[in-house]
């Protein structure tokens, strides 16, 4: 996978590869952080330092959704190394067969060409029950 350079690439590469947790897990440096805030609600953890912990989160994903398909990338804020964006995604929960569309907000901080810090908010109402 080739280097990115800017946070709005690295976004736009992580939203491609999401199926892919080898391709995925390149965007992220070594120390890098993950926070999705919106699991703690639900008991879950939430946070993951470091790329072996991202990796196992990464690799886990497929296996709760499928066909994760991305669109409509707003992109609210935008500097070469920090982006704040809004996109919404389409699936297919895999434990229920279930068609499942949500949308996304994150913010990146990218540094030497890598996510350094990924922070992703949902609407917690329109989230499916993926364990069922």
């Amino acid at each position: 996978m080739k280097k990115y350079k800017t946070a709005k690439e690295l976004l736009l590469s992580y939203l491609e590869n999401i199926n892919d947790p080898n391709r995925a897990i390149e965007l992220f440096s070594l120390d890098a952080i993950v926070e999705l805030p919106y699991l703690k609600s639900e008991d879950r953890p939430w946070n993951w330092r470091g790329i072996e912990n991202i990796y196992s989160l990464l690799r886990n994903i497929p296996n709760a959704f499928k066909n994760i398909y991305f669109e409509n990338v707003q992109i609210h804020i935008e500097t070469p190394d920090r982006i704040f964006a809004e996109y919404a995604m389409s699936c297919t929960i895999a434990g229920t067969g279930n068609k499942y569309s949500q949308t996304f907000v994150a913010r990146i901080v990218a540094e030497k060409g890598e996510i350094l810090f990924f922070r992703e908010s949902i609407d917690m109402l329109q989230s499916p029950k993926v364990h069922q």
